[in-house]
């Protein structure tokens, strides 16, 4: 059975002869309705014919003619892999799969959505998106119904509604069934006291797109709760299979350059309306961080650097404390912080809730009389039944997103939401 016949737009460059790239382009299995210059003078002699319209911009080629298909026949050294991944990232945001010989990138799938949405997603694990999908919540909260759709590797098998604010008898309580009593919905509707639904995924592509998922169910259980806005809480760095009105892309200031600004890092740049570095912390290079995303997103997105912050749900002021989060670099600020702002005697800040084994070790060698932890990981089947059976105080911990260099966060995460709004009432 033979494939259809694909319009396509090819990339070429000057570094091939133009005869060789027009019988190259004959010889394809496609309907080449144009060809984009990618670069590379060696072997332009002037006035090169290819046969189809030539373009210098990718996408006005997609503007223009509408393809079906962008296919590689361009190379090194005018492609190399950074450069090459970045067109396949702006041919996937405009929808259009990528090919070259030997390897092929499709958009993932994203089911449109008749509600006000914000997708947020990130560049990896770890980078603090469920802290940033909670401190949206909270101000999208205070003039409208949020729910919140979160995904996760260990979500439970169903869609799951929690529209009453859990406590940490009741995490514990579930935990003891088996269950990963700190997933990220449960961890949201504790911390922020908004209705969650939560859902599963399993794998995820280069692109963001995901293996499986209960997402789209969860989506429909969130709409049935007649929310204002659905803030859907991505896993990893793989992207919810929703259509948002808008998306917040959530990075790490501790993350290689490289890997910011390559592989298709920009694909989830392109997405974004707003992107939050997070762990600006002093001892980061964060600037670097900026900047390389700055350089990829689309013109007038903001890029904003932010630490985070524990904040107990209760006073420990003048209480023996130890804090448990999953930030092992913050371990200073984090210590300093809460003794300055909250008054505890800080005892011991651990990173390990990701990493039971250490965790369990540190908690051999603790002296404190309140433990304060953030909803992850271990926290409720190690740090929690630790409490309990010590008749240690346990205090839940949000995680303030708090803007360095002179930033306003409440102003942009307020257009993040307008945009979404104003995209639901143009769909509709």
């Amino acid at each position: 059975m033979t494939s259809p016949r694909l319009r396509a737009v090819a990339i070429v460059d000057g570094e091939h002869y133009a005869d060789v790239v027009r019988d190259a382009l004959g010889a394809l299995d496609h309907e080449v309705v144009a060809a984009v210059m990618a670069g590379g003078t060696e072997k332009l002699r002037g006035g090169e014919d290819y046969g189809v319209p030539l373009e210098t911009d990718l996408e006005a080629a997609i503007g223009a003619h509408a393809p079906e298909l962008v296919v590689d026949l361009s190379d090194e050294p005018v492609l190399d892999p950074v450069r090459r991944l970045r067109l396949v990232a702006r041919s996937l945001v405009a929808g259009v799969p990528y090919a070259g010989p030997g390897f092929r990138f499709d958009p993932p799938t994203r089911e449109p959505y008749e509600l006000p949405s914000v997708a947020v997603i990130g560049t990896g694990k770890r980078m603090g998106k469920t802290a940033v999908t909670g401190a949206l919540a909270r101000r999208a909260s205070q003039t409208s119904r949020v729910v919140v759709v979160a995904m996760g590797r260990g979500g439970p098998p169903a869609p799951e509604v929690i529209e009453e604010r859990p406590t940490i008898s009741s995490l514990l309580a579930l935990s003891r069934t088996g269950r990963h009593a700190a997933s990220d919905h449960l961890e949201t509707a504790l911390i922020a006291g908004i209705p969650t639904v939560g859902c599963r995924r399993c794998g995820g592509g280069l692109a963001g797109e995901v293996g499986t998922s209960t997402v789209l169910e969860g989506a429909r259980a969130a709409a049935a709760l007649g929310p204002d806005l659905v803030v859907f809480d991505g896993s990893g760095a793989a992207v919810p299979p929703v259509d948002a009105g808008a998306t917040l892309l959530v990075a790490g200031a501790h993350q290689d350059v490289a890997v910011l600004g390559g592989y298709l890092t920009p694909y989830r740049a392109l997405l974004a309306d707003l992107v939050l570095v997070t762990m600006a912390e002093e001892a980061t290079a964060w600037p670097a961080a900026v900047q390389t995303l700055a350089a990829l997103v689309r013109d007038g997105v903001p890029v904003v650097p932010v630490v985070l912050r524990p904040r107990p749900l209760e006073s420990i002021a003048g209480e023996r404390v130890a804090y448990f989060g999953t930030a092992a670099g913050a371990a200073t600020a984090v210590g300093r912080h809460l003794a300055a702002e909250h008054g505890a005697d800080v005892r011991h800040v651990s990173g390990a809730l990701a990493d039971r084994a250490l965790l369990r070790e540190e908690l051999d060698a603790i002296d404190a009389e309140t433990f304060v932890v953030e909803i992850k990981a271990a926290a409720i089947d190690v740090v929690a039944e630790t409490a309990a059976a010590r008749g240690v105080r346990l205090v839940a911990a949000s995680s303030d997103v708090v803007p360095v260099a002179g930033h306003d966060l409440a102003d942009e995460l307020d257009r993040l939401v307008a945009a979404a709004d104003r995209r639901a009432a143009v769909a509709t």
